[in-house]
């Protein structure tokens, strides 16, 4: 069997910028039959409520690792995906604990202009694989948290209409210095 390439790619203008803004998380299972065409999640049938985590700083980011083997005839893309939650408070780590527990479905907002949306762990969840509560030593040392999520799926994570993402997201969120 020949496996066709479709087209070449251009190189385009100096114009991308790295970094996530935000990242929106959903219980697992929560998302129904999804309407994908081209790479790209134009709707959901379920009713997730996904709860929105704002970010900032450079710390946060995606990486997905193509993992193909040529003996055993099988590619499956390995998501990591770094969080970093600036200022220690219960009430995030009360919520921590129970993400770590939990394999969401993550939906990433990077920092362009117009910006890129991604779901990780679009059929199989995202696990927490590590973490860190840190208080820093210096006073310019971070303080806060991070989570790192590794996500194992046949598709690389799948981009998202922010329409779809924004209509369930759910307003709650907690405020650190409250």
């Amino acid at each position: 069997m020949a496996c066709a390439l479709t087209t070449g790619r251009k190189l385009p203008c100096k114009q991308s910028v790295g970094g996530i803004k935000t990242a929106y998380m959903a219980a697992f299972g929560s998302l129904g039959a999804a309407t994908i065409s081209n790479g790209n999640i134009s709707a959901l049938a379920g009713t997730p409520a996904f709860y929105k985590y704002d970010l900032k700083g450079a710390n946060s980011s995606l990486t997905t690792n193509i993992i193909s083997s040529r003996d055993t005839g099988t590619t499956v893309y390995e998501t990591t995906l770094e969080l970093t939650f600036t200022h220690l408070d219960v009430l995030t780590q009360e919520e921590i604990k129970k993400i770590a527990a939990a394999r969401p479905h993550i939906v990433i907002e990077d920092n362009n202009e117009t910006p890129n949306l991604f779901m990780v762990g679009f059929n199989q969840g995202a696990e927490v694989t590590a973490g860190t509560i840190v208080s820093g030593a210096a006073f310019t040392d971070m303080s806060g948290f991070t989570l790192t999520f590794t996500a194992t799926e046949v598709i690389p994570p799948l981009y998202i209409t922010g329409s779809v993402v924004t209509a369930l997201a759910n307003a709650t969120q907690i405020d650190p210095t409250a």
